[in-house]
């Protein structure tokens, strides 16, 4: 039977019998060429594009203005359905083209507001910047006004807007708000303290005691926050499929640890994967700008690598930049609410959304106070679509204050930094980085590493946010943002090394607030025992670094598992030793891992239901599913294994002794035995009676998946894979999958380089599944077995390189 997507897009599209269709605008239909002659409206002079055999264009303009019109035309040239896909589904547009499938999308995206917030911001930036995104947005319309569009344009019977600067700060907008999801971290922890009260639910908490229970703000009620927010909404997530917090590694050794003499720096941004890649690799030259790197389709400048001067790596600074407001409403009168014992009037926004098939568009009633937007939808009167389309009234408004609707200088920061050529221009280009905040690691020519975490972090009347506060007392208010002298920073440290991997940076005596919500450590950690393991590093080595798959926790968590476990068969006793004998590497082919990973999900599941209980959809998003519109994965995900690890050493039966599951086990024992008859159960049942044969690849794969891969047979066309794929969410070559769909692997290293400040033409970098947005393309798949086997390409710089791998050469000429 099709699914609920399948027959949207048969319907919208009539893509019932159109195979014959399909395959006759992939055979057919022209690919971009990288060669010839193209003249355009709106240059000034000749542009040089030369595209590498890896299908890398650089970019030669003698001016800016031309160089940034250039880029977005290579942009738009590649993935222009991408670029409009995002930018439709950031500003609630996607029913336009789809239907009423995501149409409740589309309502969340209205009410959060980030099209708004992005046109506000265009009017505040300077000339100069604004400038940039008209330049690279007459770019992508050149491209649209002058050629065949992608074929996914055809199939769904629609042709693309102009592209606006505010297109460009959206995309931006959304990364941001991707790497910023500890909102939803606070409306789970609400709906645990509601089951399990506070002093249970603190126990649930990683990093923090145990013995102190959550405090509630005074007149909190936690009862009635879900509705309107934390549906299942699983459809429109096989849609929306962002990541989590952007976990990612990054690294930097300065010359004395490496064989070259020079600093190396490494980083591998892991991101939720599909197809076409997010990243866009790029060099762009014209006057003092010569950098190379990844660039995100849709806006100008390239967001990780290196210029002739300087290289630097991101990773997620998992800053607690969102706070939740339950705000009080007058009931005598709908949109006035209070604060400080005194009524406001909230602001009131009608936003109409067109939904194909639908004559009259549904109207969706935006609140706005003066903390942020109200995310829940309204009871009758207070931002209730039209048409009685069903929505849940929600009993707590909740108005949303996030750092992104207030500042976005994430364009002036990016260009500053391409530009940039010592730590002093560099760290003035990170003063202007503000959303979201990033560990941002440095090196450059003349032998200095160094990192600050740089971006826009709230300094609270209260030190820390965990739950919703109520919004009406004025006692939870932002009183300023940590000055950005005293981010935290390094510069030449003494270990002669830095690595981040969204984990803790900051000691206790830290003055400000940055998070409750560091990740764990696992990663920081192995990477760390890696760069430490050899007197001087090569760029292999590195390399190898990025490969890894190395369990750090399964060396706590199996042993407790082989004194605990008694076989019960020749099978199970066949499938312990294998466990005995594994070497806690997650590679596809491993058999150990495949059983280390099973059974490890039926232990979280079986401990952590004792507190929470039997509400599945509760357990699932504490153990870090995605309960929002556009997150796959929440801030929880990792968070809960020291926590598992801890409680095996300890094994205090008491955590059982009041579970809320009534035939749950009652002590560490029954716990464990019981985890892993389940997961021998499963392995059976998936993998048949051949213990050698429970190879981890067959339950953990990775498939490169086009939002319009879910029809068939168009799956064929657009997707690549399932490929066997290894490691998990805390090894290095991270493998993350959903809680509830472990055998889909969604979070993965997305781009990878390695940069050698001693020669950078030799600098690597990778991502996958591939440069190009067109199926038909060869370069619309051909990174992935690279991918898999981390192998690299070439970050060519140099242009005798550049021409000596040349593919083509493009020459965009003024009209």
């Amino acid at each position: 039977m099709a699914s609920w997507w399948q027959k949207t897009l048969m319907a919208a599209a009539g893509l019932a019998g159109a195979v014959g269709g399909a395959y006759y605008f992939f055979l057919r239909r022209p690919v971009p060429s990288p060669k010839g002659v193209r003249r355009l409206p709106g240059l000034h002079e000749e542009v040089e594009v030369i595209t590498d055999r890896y299908g890398v264009p650089h970019i030669y303009a003698r001016n800016e203005d031309d160089l940034f019109f250039a880029q977005g035309y290579v942009h738009a040239q590649q993935r222009l359905w991408q670029m409009d896909f995002n930018r439709r589904l950031g500003s609630g547009r996607l029913s336009e083209v789809v239907g009423e499938v995501t149409l409740e999308l589309d309502r969340f995206c209205r009410r959060l507001g980030l099209h708004r917030a992005a046109a506000s911001d265009v009017a505040r930036l300077s000339a100069h910047h604004r400038r940039i995104l008209e330049t690279y947005a007459a770019g992508v319309n050149a491209f649209i006004e002058n050629h065949t569009l992608p074929v996914e344009f055809t199939l769904l019977r629609y042709r693309p807007d102009p592209w606006q600067p505010a297109d460009s700060l959206l995309w931006a907008k959304m990364m941001g708000w991707n790497l910023s999801g500890n909102w939803e971290s606070e409306l789970i922890r609400a709906r645990i303290v509601a089951r399990a009260g506070a002093e249970r639910a603190a126990k649930l908490e990683a990093g923090y005691d145990p013995g102190h229970p959550l405090i509630i703000p005074p007149g909190a009620e936690y009862g009635g926050v879900n509705p309107g927010l934390l549906e299942p909404y699983e459809q429109v997530k096989q849609l929306s499929g962002f990541g989590p917090l952007g976990a990612s590694n990054n690294w930097v050794v300065d010359g004395s640890k490496t064989v070259t003499g020079a600093p190396i720096l490494c980083n591998d941004p892991h991101l939720a994967q599909g197809a076409p890649s997010i990243w866009f690799e790029c060099h762009l030259a014209a006057g003092d700008i010569d950098v190379v790197g990844a660039s995100f389709p849709g806006t100008p400048g390239i967001v990780i690598g290196h210029n002739r001067h300087i290289a630097w790596g991101l990773t997620n600074a998992i800053s607690d930049v969102q706070d939740l407001y339950i705000e009080k409403f007058d009931p005598q009168h709908p949109y006035r609410y209070e604060f400080r014992g005194q009524w406001e009037e909230a602001q009131v926004i009608r936003e109409e959304i067109r939904v194909k098939g639908r004559k009259e568009p549904v109207v969706e009633e935006v609140v706005v106070t003066r903390h942020g937007p109200i995310l829940t939808t309204l009871s009758t009167g207070q931002g209730r679509a039209s048409e009685g389309d069903g929505a849940t009234p929600s009993e707590v408004p909740l108005a949303l204050r996030w750092t992104g609707f207030e500042s976005c200088r994430i364009i002036a920061a990016v260009e500053k930094l391409n530009r940039a050529t010592c730590w002093e221009e560099f760290l003035e280009a990170m003063r202007d980085w503000d959303v979201p905040p990033q560990n941002v690691v440095y090196a450059d020519r003349e032998g200095n590493i160094g990192y600050i975490m740089a971006g826009l972090i709230p300094v609270r009347n209260h030190r820390q946010t965990l739950l919703p506060s109520p919004g009406w007392t004025g006692e939870y208010e932002w009183t300023g943002f940590i000055p950005f002298e005293e981010l935290p920073r390094l510069f030449n440290p003494p270990e002669h090394l830095i690595v981040t991997a969204n984990n803790r940076v900051v000691k206790d005596d830290y003055p400000y607030y940055i998070t409750h919500e560091w990740l764990n450590g696992y990663r920081a950690q192995r990477i760390r025992d890696l760069l430490q393991s050899k007197e001087r590093l090569s760029l292999a080595d590195m390399a190898r670094i990025q490969s890894d798959q190395y369990a750090q926790p399964a060396r706590e968590i199996v042993p407790h598992v082989l004194e605990t476990v008694s076989p019960a068969n020749a099978l199970e006793e066949t499938a312990l030793q294998t466990l005995r004998d594994w070497d806690y590497v997650l590679s596809p082919e491993s058999t150990g891992a495949a059983i280390y990973e099973t059974f490890l999900q039926k232990l979280e599941r079986i401990v952590f239901a004792a507190v929470i209980g039997d509400d599945e959809q509760l357990l699932y998003q504490y153990l870090g599913v995605g309960s929002t519109l556009l997150a796959i994965l929440n801030g929880y995900a990792s968070r809960s294994k020291p926590l598992l690890i801890r409680l095996l050493k300890e094994r205090d039966d008491s955590w059982f002794a009041e579970s809320a599951i009534p035939n749950g086990p009652r002590s560490w024992h029954a716990a464990l035995s019981a985890a892993w008859s389940a997961a021998i159960a499963e392995l059976l049942e998936k993998l048949g009676p051949d213990v050698a044969r429970w190879q981890y690849g067959a339950i953990h794969r990775l498939t490169y998946q086009h939002p319009l891969g879910n029809v068939k047979p168009l799956d064929k066309l657009f997707n690549r894979g399932p490929y066997p794929a290894g490691g998990d969410i805390d090894t290095v070559f991270m493998g993350a999958v959903v809680p509830n769909q472990p055998e889909q692997v969604v979070i993965v290293p997305s781009y990878r380089q390695i940069v050698n400040l001693a020669d950078l033409n030799a600098s690597l970098s990778g991502h996958a599944p591939g440069q190009s947005g067109h199926p038909g393309s060869r370069h619309y798949g051909d990174f992935v077995r690279p991918w898999l086997r981390t192998e690299h390409h070439p970050m060519l710089f140099e242009r005798q390189a550049i021409e000596a791998n040349m593919e083509g050469r493009l020459l965009l000429q003024p009209r």
